[in-house]
């Protein structure tokens, strides 16, 4: 099987959607590169923040960062207490979900072939 890498103007947009998450202290964000796995998705990027006030603070700053790096203004699915889903079309969905729905939903279970991205913290 072939590894395709996120072309370089992809990465910088997946980059700044989890540097926006951690920023507002989203926790276990994780990027799933998808592109093996499916014929309809690129990427997830999944992170974990409290109900409420938090999961809104991540989600306005994801939109915001990720439209500053070029990605258009995302369809919302939810909003629930317990999980948001901003779809960037279908290259970018970012799931944000409480601590309990991340495990109960398990995605990174359901999409286990799929290659996890590393994208360090930035300082």
């Amino acid at each position: 099987m072939t590894m395709i890498h996120p072309d370089p103007s992809m990465f910088k947009q997946l980059q700044s959607i989890v540097d926006a998450a951690r920023e507002r202290r989203a926790e276990d964000v994780v990027v799933l590169d998808l592109t093996q796995v499916s014929t309809t998705l690129e990427f997830f990027v999944i992170c974990t923040a409290t109900a409420g006030l938090q999961l809104n603070a991540v989600q306005e700053n994801i939109r915001e960062k990720a439209m500053e790096a070029g990605l258009n203004r995302p369809t919302v699915e939810g909003p629930s207490d317990r999980w948001l889903l901003l779809a960037f079309g279908s290259s970018i969905v970012v799931h944000l979900m409480t601590k309990d729905a991340r495990e109960y939903y398990d995605l990174e279970g359901l999409w286990s072939d799929a290659r996890s991205l590393s994208f360090p913290e930035q300082r």
